[in-house]
């Protein structure tokens, strides 16, 4: 499958989110919706991408999007973590990566020198026709919600 371009209609998918909730893309149109990719629960740059979400989202809510948070991480885990931090947004589990490799996030990383395939921290904007309408790779934390939800504003 080859990774979503941009102004094309993005590929359905299914995924088991929080709160015991199947996400289904299809079913989420007519919202805007955020997929942010992050590598793992509970780290530090995760936590904070998520607290930035977090405190924008009635922002993202009243702009008619809907934030998604995604890494491999368990559901017990995404349960806690968002839990802790009180994030008013579903955190998707992806332990088998479908919808990881659906959108070409699974890159080489290196940590200590050692080298291995992890989730490049990514978020895209797909708007409410299910148009993939913006994406950022390679992402940098900080302030990064606030240029994502610029860009919702201009979508």
């Amino acid at each position: 499958m080859t990774a979503p371009a941009l102004n094309r209609v993005v590929a359905d998918f299914k995924c088991q989110a929080t709160g015991g909730q199947a996400i289904q893309l299809k079913a989420l149109r007519g919202s805007n919706v955020v997929l942010y990719f992050y590598p793992r629960d509970a780290t530090p740059g995760c936590t904070t991408e998520g607290e930035e979400f977090r405190d924008l989202h009635s922002k993202f809510r009243r702009l008619n999007t809907q934030v998604f948070g995604v890494s491999k991480d368990s559901l017990a885990s995404h349960e806690k973590f968002r839990d802790k931090h009180q994030f008013p947004f579903q955190l998707i589990s992806d332990p088998d990566e479908a919808l990881c490799r659906q959108f070409d996030v699974i890159q080489e990383k290196s940590l200590y020198g050692k080298k291995f395939m992890g989730i490049e921290r990514s978020t895209f904007l797909i708007d409410a026709s299910g148009k993939l309408r913006a994406e950022w790779r390679k992402v940098k934390v900080k302030g990064h919600a606030g240029e994502v939800l610029e860009a919702v504003k201009n979508c």
